[in-house]
């Protein structure tokens, strides 16, 4: 696993506080990995997911450092979202 997917996973263990996600969705860090996030919280792993987001570490860091916004980045390419769009705008709130 790589130091970008460890970093990731803690990040948005902090920022969910301890709570799950109603539902399953998984983050594509291209060239790095993937992270898991459902009930139990985030980890690394590539399972099925109700929703799939795709960025660069670059994109994905600015998010969860809040410096992008996650729907401008859908909006401007830079983010991919395939799958449930309602369980996408649901992980725009964790990630806010």
């Amino acid at each position: 696993m790589s130091d970008v997917v460890t970093e990731a996973v803690a990040a948005l263990n902090a920022k969910m506080g301890g709570a799950g996600f109603d539902g399953t969705a998984k983050f594509v860090i291209e060239d790095e990995g993937a992270i898991m996030i459902d009930d139990n919280g985030a980890r690394a792993g590539d399972d099925d997911a109700d929703v799939t987001l795709t960025a660069t570490a670059e994109v994905f860091k600015a998010i969860l450092d809040g410096e992008e916004n996650p729907t401008t980045a859908f909006m401007t390419g830079k983010l991919s979202v395939d799958g449930d769009m309602g369980q996408a705008m649901k992980l725009s709130g964790v990630l806010s």
